[in-house]
């Protein structure tokens, strides 16, 4: 008996990435040895018959003896300039080729140089080959064909290689049509299947594999012949694409269905692109208040220009005891004499037939009458029929035409020339309603909030006029706030002296009242009246109508005002309360020197006279100018109705303007006595940053510039006096001089002589915190004679110009 022998191989399997692995294979039996030899790829090399050697070095084969590279392919490099990845086609470690893989030769068929650096993908942006295919696709199923010549377009996309197939859609194929490839790069037939087709592959007049698809390619478009020809492409002349023969048979069925008279074709295409979603609209009334239980309806008409018809609506009122129907009249072509009698079937048709020859239906014949002298001819509604006052004939109803809309009156003005649009009246006006009661005002809340309740079931806030708040709201500089000066009206001897700023607020018609403190008084000063709507006196608690309130116009130099039951007198007010009713003079009639001429102009004559006889002994030099307190007490003792308010605006309009000498020395005494009591000695870090903001060393910054520098070291200053002393350091052109005004202002080195009490309070500034103008001192009565009563009675060497100063 024959014992199994037993080969031991040293053996290495060959894997795709021309590694390998070692190692010792032991088989027993031939057929062993031949199965595993059959199904794995091992290459066996017989080193010994009884014995297997180590794994040592020079025991077996290495097929990296001799090699110097073993890098691995770089996978990504640039491509036309563009960073891609080009490993698809690289070899394996130390260059060689994996398995399955193939050289390719490194050349190209322009030489080298030639063309721009640009990527393909920029330079063929948007172009495409188009090329004129057909295939031919066996039916074996059917008797009418056997095959089938499919007509398509093949296109070529020049910057990535892409390929698309479309199949025109042609009506009634029966077969799907449209792209039968999508877009993508297609590889050759085999056995180049590794490869793909490019612009070189193109041809006319020649056959193209697609998938296992043959396409005959019969003809391009004039770019793809000149693109090809400049790439060197010798063309083919191009082909005729052979006839399909069941296209064929049915293009002739088809034809033999058509009639060969034809009917009258009514083309209304242009009308309905030419006024599709134009309507008509006009307002109708239909008087059925014959009938029983009819009475008067209004109604809508809408008249569409697309197809000339009518739609009519109705116009249903809530309350009205109508059900709400969609539509009075559905939309179609309303005829004009209406009702019609009923026609028979076949009375109304489009053609009428003369005579028939032979059998009915197929091989008949019959004559059709082109004359149409038995149609019947029905009138229907136009737009030139259509006309304000109109009467239009509804299935039996007189529908009366009283107005119409905007787009209908441009229209009939448009195309008619139609300029008259007055409408119908057809009903009576509507009847006042009837004043709603309000109930008395009951004390509770505000009378606003209590009116509110009785409005509606759910009570809402009261309103504010949110308008006026942000036309008269403070913005900026401008308060929108009228401040005023008054005293108590009283008989007693110490309120009788105090004095009271009130303040209005125009944005919301608001009134409120501070008490400035005094020296010596014994009253505390601070806050009189909280800001508030206040009621003007002698008016009814619970009433029904809203009381009324004090005004901006109640508010004038001379007024009496009750604000509480406390009186007040207001004997001054600020410069932008001036200002402000000067420019709103026509708010403020107290401020209106066309009506403060005219109460002049209204007193006699004789007083005329006097008035010119004092102002010439008023004036023994002949200047042309009066004080100011003689002017006022002769207005005063005419009696002609001035106010005091009127006077001073005769005053501030014919004034002299004298601008006293500023007081500097005064305003930098008042300025150290505030830093002293404060403790400010920053005077060298303040000089250091006027120095560091000066950069061309001028010795000059602007003063909005210095005045941030002083905010910045919280100068303890009242904004006031700031602002007064940098206007008097004013250097020309909004620039100071900024070492003589922290010359001034240092306590330390330049000590000003001591403020005293009294002197502090003769610096006033006003409460717009400006420095307060110059008063009133003298009146150009010349001027003032001359404009009211037209003629001058002295001589006057004083220019005749006017001037708005402060009071």
């Amino acid at each position: 008996m024959l014992q199994p022998w037993i080969l031991t191989l040293h053996c290495c399997r060959a894997t795709q990435d021309n590694s390998t692995l070692h190692g010792n294979l032991k088989r027993e039996g031939r057929k062993n040895f031949s199965r595993v030899r059959r199904r794995e790829k091992y290459i066996y090399i017989p080193i010994n018959a009884t014995m297997a050697l180590p794994m040592l070095p020079g025991n077996s084969l290495n097929k990296n003896l001799g090699k110097d590279k073993f890098h691995k392919s770089q996978h990504f490099d640039y491509s036309n300039g563009v960073r891609m990845m080009v490993g698809s086609g690289k070899p394996g470690i130390g260059g060689e080729l994996l398995l399955g893989q193939k050289s390719q030769p490194n050349y190209s068929v322009f030489p080298n140089g030639e063309g721009s650096d640009t990527p393909s993908w920029v330079a063929f942006d948007k172009q495409v080959l188009s090329f004129n295919a057909f295939f031919q696709e066996a039916v074996p199923q059917k008797r009418e064909e056997k095959y089938r010549v499919r007509k398509c377009k093949i296109y070529f996309y020049l910057e990535d290689d892409t390929i698309q197939v479309v199949e025109p859609e042609l009506k009634n194929s029966g077969i799907p049509q449209g792209t039968l490839i999508r877009r993508h790069r297609i590889p050759l037939p085999p056995p180049d299947d590794e490869c793909f087709y490019t612009v070189h592959d193109f041809n006319i007049n020649q056959q193209m594999v697609l998938y296992s698809r043959t396409f005959m390619v019969t003809d391009c478009d004039p770019f793809t012949r000149n693109f090809l020809r400049k790439m060197g492409v010798r063309l083919n002349p191009p082909t005729s694409t052979p006839l399909d023969p069941y296209s064929n048979l049915r293009q002739e069925m088809e034809k033999s269905m058509k009639p060969l008279r034809p009917y009258e074709r009514l083309d209304t295409l242009k009308q309905f692109l030419d006024h599709d979603r134009n309507v008509l609209r006009f307002f109708c009334h239909w008087d059925d208040s014959e009938n029983m239980f009819g009475d008067p309806r209004e109604l809508t008409l809408h008249y569409f220009l697309a197809d000339d018809t009518i739609e009519i609506r109705e116009v249903i009122y809530p309350n009205s005891g109508r059900d709400a129907t969609p539509k009075f009249l559905h939309r179609s072509k309303l005829p004009k004499h209406s009702p019609n009698p009923k026609r028979q079937p076949g009375d109304i048709t489009d053609r009428t037939v003369l005579n028939v020859f032979g059998p009915m239906g197929q091989g008949g014949r019959y004559i059709l009458d082109s004359l149409k002298t038995g149609a019947v001819h029905e009138q229907f509604y136009k737009d030139s029929d259509l006309t304000l006052g109109g009467m239009v004939n509804v299935w039996g109803r007189r529908v009366v035409i009283c107005d119409c809309d905007n787009f209908t009156k441009e229209f009939y003005r448009s195309k008619y020339g139609i300029e008259d649009f007055s409408p119908v009246q057809y009903k009576a006006p509507l009847a006042p309603k009837p004043p709603r009661p309000v109930p008395p005002y009951n004390g509770f809340g505000s009378e606003e909030d209590s009116l509110c309740s009785c409005q509606g079931l759910l009570p809402k806030p009261p309103q504010k006029d949110f308008r006026k708040l942000m036309e008269k709201d403070r913005q900026g500089l401008e308060s929108n706030v009228l401040r005023f000066m008054g005293k108590m009206v009283t008989e007693n001897p110490i309120d009788r002296d105090r004095l009271f700023i009130i303040s209005f607020y125009l944005s919301d018609d608001t009134i409120c009242v501070y008490e400035p403190p005094q020296r010596n008084t014994g009253v505390l000063a601070g806050k009189f009246l909280e800001r508030g709507r206040v009621k003007k006196p002698g008016q009814e608690l619970f009433k029904s109508e809203m009381s009324q309130y004090f005004s901006a116009q109640d508010l004038y130099v001379g007024a009496r005002i009750n604000l509480n039951n406390q009186g007040f007198q207001l004997i001054d007010a600020d410069e932008y309360a001036f200002n402000y009713m000067e420019q709103h003079a026509e708010e403020f009639p107290r401020a209106n020197m066309g009506s403060i001429i005219s109460k002049i102009r209204s007193i006699p004559e004789d007083k005329q006279n006097e008035i010119k006889q004092f102002l010439t002994l008023s004036d023994p030099g002949n200047t042309g100018l009066i004080p100011y307190e003689p002017f006022r007490g002769l207005l005063v003792g005419l009696e002609c109705g001035l106010s005091e308010h009127e006077v001073m605006m005769l005053g501030r309009c014919f004034c002299e303007r004298q601008q006293p000498e500023a007081e500097v020395g005064l305003m930098l005494a008042v300025a150290q006595d505030h830093l002293r009591k404060k403790h400010f000695e920053s005077f060298s870090d303040m000089t250091r940053a006027f120095t560091h903001e000066d950069r061309h060393r001028t010795g000059h910054l602007s003063t909005k510039e210095a005045r941030t520098i002083c905010k910045a070291f919280q100068l303890p200053l009242a904004e006031d006096l700031l602002r007064a002393l940098l206007k008097k350091f004013d250097a020309g052109s909004e620039e100071m001089d900024y070492h003589a005004f922290l010359a001034g202002i240092n306590w330390r080195e330049n000590p000003a002589p001591p403020v005293l009490p009294d002197d502090a309070l003769k610096f006033n500034v006003d409460w717009s915190r400006e420095a307060r103008d110059p008063e009133v001192k003298s009146i150009n009565y010349s001027v003032l004679l001359e404009d009211v009563f037209g003629s001058v009675n002295t001589n006057s060497n004083q220019p005749n110009t006017v001037t708005n100063p402060t009071l």
